[in-house]
């Protein structure tokens, strides 16, 4: 079936069309139907199936016999080691964690914080989760005690499992001390603690709550998969927003597993037994879905790589892993090709590896820039895929479904809506506007399987937050546009859309332009508050390693090109060239912060940031302008 045939049929026959999908998974008792709407605006689906994800990701390979294939592969650059484990090694190893925990009280429904670096083991703490109907809620290995000690707060975990440390280059991250904080912190304490002790750093442990994993689990009986109904919570994963109470989406087990395994083969292009890497961490979305579950669900190796895309030790790292494992399609993000660009501009360390065995390359975690698509593509010689979605959908939402049908690459554009996402531009009214204008991107209700169905224990900040302010539809807070085409173009997040004398520009169009100066390796773009016009755009350029031309000449190169492609409407003056921009840990420049900053607005530390330190710098490059700076 083409492309188009399929999207229209998963929007006109919802029922029909993922009851369909639904045969690719193993049920305890089978759904009666896909699709519940008696409680609309909010949706469930298979909510009456019986299931076990960990059954599904595991067991029933081993039972296939399949269990003496490689189902995780550990590439950790920053020990210098390399860890593979089977199937019946990693049901072995997750039956006997699930065992030791049940032997604690876990149970079905109770919570469970992880707290781990990038190791197999934070795998097998989700899965032994999975397998017992417990609710993971996963935090990023060294998040501040604070933060960790909201998310424990809301959570209310029985237990929570952690690694002693993580591994950065240069350094060891000690986490137990920032564990220690948060549950000293937090007024809910954990009944236990199980922690993974690394040879780099061993931790303290607290006699009757700390248990060493390696003793917790020795001798434990293995536990069995408990069922679970379909609508029942996978897990909670808490957005990383910059400001306020974070929210904790939900994942309901069913329609992950559904929807997860669809995009497999039909947007990733792997089949059981292919390697497949997705370059992120447990802790955000992407390792979620793409490094632990859908992989698994589907038979293929996934890679946990403990390493950065440069620095460990070089540009040419995520080469060797794709070369030495046979990695067929690849998951990053645009940043981290921006990374390995701006250090190898001419692509010297690609040529040391055969690749021959990577088909495609997708990008996704904020909007990939032609220009590094292009980059990307002459390096590679292969299709290079931007695809967007979101923490709280789970799966792509816009893609090009390259197992379907490879449909025409346009640069700037994550392709076309993938099944189940009626994807509608409208304006601040929220009607529909036409083909290539500019506004906020809402996805009609339903959305499909494997999206959010609420907020966990906050359901009016949910109906807020996405169903409000557009009735009928999913308010992504993102603006773009749909083409003629059916093409979805990302252009900025809503709230980084500029207001300049009344002309609604979208901020990642300039970024676009000026990504296409040969010396620019990576920009940013914000809207600064401006007595006349209202808002002025401002731009931040990080150049290329060994750029040795004068700042002054490639900002003035940049205005011009802003001023050629886009207008003067634009009102594109003000530029500065910084060393680097300030990122969350997944990579998403913190354009709202700089914002703050430049418009002399108090602001809160963002608790994601990857590197405080850069706001400094921000600071200073902003007052070399003439603006007044703020601080945390």
């Amino acid at each position: 079936m083409a492309y188009a045939d399929l999207h229209e049929r998963s929007i006109t026959d919802p029922n029909g069309f993922w009851m369909e999908q639904a045969q690719a998974i193993d049920w305890i008792t089978p759904p009666s139907k896909a699709l519940f709407d008696e409680t609309a605006p909010l949706y469930e689906w298979f909510s009456d199936a019986q299931v076990n994800t960990c059954w599904n990701a595991l067991d029933r390979h081993v039972e296939a016999g399949r269990g003496d294939q490689v189902a995780v592969i550990h590439d950790s650059p920053v020990t210098g080691s390399i860890t593979k484990l089977t199937y019946a090694e990693m049901r072995e190893r997750v039956a006997a964690l699930a065992g030791a925990m049940a032997a604690k009280g876990v149970t079905k429904g109770d919570r469970v914080i992880i707290y781990m670096p990038m190791v197999p083991e934070a795998l097998m703490a989700m899965l032994a989760c999975a397998r017992l109907g417990a609710i993971h809620s996963v935090v990023f290995g060294g998040f501040a005690a604070h933060e960790l000690a909201v998310r424990i707060d809301d959570a209310q975990p029985k237990c929570i499992i952690a690694g002693s440390c993580g591994i950065e280059p240069g350094r060891v991250v000690a986490y137990k001390p920032l564990l220690d904080g948060a549950i000293a912190e937090a007024r809910h304490k954990p009944d236990f603690t199980v922690i993974l002790q690394r040879d780099a750093l061993a931790a303290d442990l607290i006699p009757g709550r700390d248990h060493d994993w390696a003793e917790f689990v020795a001798g434990a009986t293995p536990a069995d998969c408990v069922p679970v109904a379909g609508n029942h919570p996978a897990y909670v994963l808490y957005t990383s927003g910059t400001t306020g109470q974070p929210k904790g989406v939900i994942r309901a087990t069913a329609g992950h597993l559904v929807a997860l395994h669809w995009t497999m083969k039909n947007i990733y292009n792997v089949d059981p037994g292919d390697v497949f890497w997705a370059a992120s961490d447990v802790g955000w979305v992407v390792g979620h879905s793409y490094i632990c579950y859908a992989p698994l669900i589907t038979g293929n190796t996934t890679i946990v790589f403990e390493g950065k895309p440069v620095g460990t030790p070089d540009a040419g790292t995520f080469w060797r892993v794709i070369s030495e494992h046979g990695v067929k399609s690849f998951f990053t993000a645009p940043t981290a090709f921006r990374a390995v660009k701006r250090e190898d501009p001419s692509g010297e360390y690609v040529g040391n590896y055969d690749l021959s065995c990577l088909k495609q390359v997708y990008l996704a975690g904020e909007r990939a820039d032609p220009d590094t698509i292009l980059w990307a593509e002459a390096q590679l010689k292969v299709p290079v895929i931007d695809h967007w979605w979101q923490t709280e959908t789970g799966w792509p939402m816009a893609a090009n479904p390259v197992g379907v049908e490879l449909l025409p690459v346009k640069l700037g554009s994550p392709a076309v809506p993938m099944p189940g996402y009626d994807i509608h531009v409208l304006d601040e009214g929220g009607h529909p506007v036409g083909p290539g204008q500019l506004g906020a991107i809402a996805v009609k209700l339903p959305l499909p399987p494997g999206t959010l169905p609420s907020l966990w224990n906050a359901e009016a900040r949910f109906r807020k937050s996405y169903l409000e302010q557009f009735p009928g539809y999913y308010a992504t807070g993102d603006a773009g546009y749909v083409d003629a085409d059916g093409y979805v173009y990302i252009m900025a997040r809503t709230d980084d859309v500029i207001n300049v004398a009344g002309h609604r520009l979208s901020t990642g169009a300039m970024e676009e332009v000026l990504a296409s100066h040969p010396d620019v390796a990576e920009c940013a773009v914000i809207g600064v508050s401006d007595d006349l016009k209202g808002q002025l755009p401002l731009g931040f350029l990080c150049l290329n390693k060994g750029a040795t031309r004068d700042t002054a000449d490639v900002i003035r190169e940049c205005v011009q090109l802003v001023r050629d492609q886009i207008g003067p409407v634009a009102a594109f003056k003000l530029a500065v060239v910084v060393d680097r921009l300030p990122k969350t840990r997944s990579g998403k420049i913190l354009r709202g912060t700089m914002v703050s900053i430049a418009d002399s607005k108090p602001f809160r530390m963002p608790a994601t940031i990857d590197d405080p330190a850069i706001l400094d710098e921000i600071a200073m490059a902003l007052r070399r302008l003439g603006y007044a700076t703020a601080s945390a």
